[in-house]
């Protein structure tokens, strides 16, 4: 996933519904950054960047473990006797 990406399922994580947007004379090298984040709902404040920064930690955290526990599992079955086909077959890889 891209910085931007990460950026915007952090945000669309932190509340529901659409209640952000990006501005369209945006400033920076990118539209989707944070410094050009607009909130459509009143009833919403901005989070801070660092609120922000820690959801896309969170977010690349979880994926990291997800990527691990897959190839601990993976390493298991091999101790087990199970070729890479066999493996993959059970993955689902």
């Amino acid at each position: 996933m891209t910085e931007q990406q990460y950026l915007n399922k952090a945000l669309a994580s932190l509340h529901n519904g659409q209640w952000f947007g990006w501005k369209k004379d945006w400033t920076g090298e990118h539209r989707m950054s944070y410094e050009n984040i607009i909130v459509h709902d009143s009833s919403i404040t901005k989070p801070s960047e660092a609120e922000v920064n820690a959801k896309i930690q969170e977010l690349k955290d979880a994926e990291q473990a997800a990527i691990d526990k897959k190839a601990s599992g993976k390493q298991k079955l091999k101790d087990l006797g199970l070729d890479d086909d066999e493996s993959n077959a059970l993955m689902g890889a």
